[in-house]
């Protein structure tokens, strides 16, 4: 695998594990951290045996604190304008992944930290961890795709209430509205609840996966005839696979399917 220096790359069966290791700064986004992010999606969308992946943080304290300000000091404008730039390129590559993508969410996660998670497409967190986007309260706004996707995933008004009130939320209350899929239990870790509810995807089917995903995330804001046309194209790729016809098959012999992903 890749040697990172900001962030570690772990394969745990059909699971590939990202954590950010910045530990010294809370996990914090640096420009090196947010290019080995971009980096990483990039090749794990070509890993044929990574089935899952998970994003996680070192420590206890935090998933990741935002962005790293004692970076950003003495920024241009135009330093920053770049910076936001980087952002949406490695948060895309999170959102383009054809893997199914949970956060680990093991502490805090606020600002361009709860951006990565509103990148993946399910999120775990454990007891105690904390998810915003703060960004007002320092006269900016999230500029890391966090108006669009916590929108989408909460709707309009109850993004302009988290955002505009700066609201910081503990895992209770974010699974309360949908910003979180599930809490860990008392004792375990964020990995292991993220594993315990993906467990089904880990063995499934992928092509079936990767187009039901291409189906929502591309579907969502188009007209809805469009949307339908687009849900036909991701069908007929589950349609003429390998894993259809196992499962056609193993349904019959009264055995659980082996996918391979063909």
């Amino acid at each position: 695998m890749t040697a990172y220096t900001c962030l570690t790359l772990t394969a745990d069966g059909p699971y590939r594990i990202v954590t950010l290791n910045r530990p010294d700064r809370m996990n914090a986004l640096s420009r090196a951290l947010l290019e080995e992010i971009g980096d990483v999606f990039g090749a794990l969308a070509h890993d044929a045996a990574a089935r899952v992946i998970i994003v996680t943080g070192t420590g206890e304290k935090a998933f990741c604190a935002g962005a790293d300000l004692k970076e950003r000091q003495g920024m241009t404008e135009n330093e920053v304008r770049a910076l936001l730039g980087l952002y949406r390129r490695s948060f895309g590559a999170i959102d383009e992944c054809p893997k199914p993508v949970v956060a680990a969410i093991n502490g805090v996660a606020l600002g361009g930290g709860f951006e990565v998670a509103l990148a993946c497409d399910l999120r775990v967190a454990v007891r105690g961890a904390l998810v915003g986007l703060p960004e007002t309260s320092l006269a900016i706004i999230p500029g890391a795709g966090g108006t669009q996707r916590l929108s989408r995933l909460v709707g309009p008004g109850r993004a302009k209430e988290l955002i505009l009130l700066a609201k910081k939320l503990p895992a209770e209350d974010a699974l309360q509205i949908g910003l979180v899929s599930a809490v860990a239990d008392p004792g375990e870790s964020a990995v292991a609840a993220a594993k315990r509810v993906t467990e089904p995807l880990a063995h499934g089917a992928p092509i079936a996966y990767a187009a039901a995903m291409e189906a929502i995330d591309h579907g969502f804001e188009r007209e809805i005839a469009a949307g339908m046309d687009l849900e036909h194209l991701c069908y007929e790729r589950t349609l003429v696979s390998a894993d259809r016809r196992e499962a056609l098959t193993a349904f019959a012999e009264k055995r659980k399917p082996a996918y391979r992903g063909e």
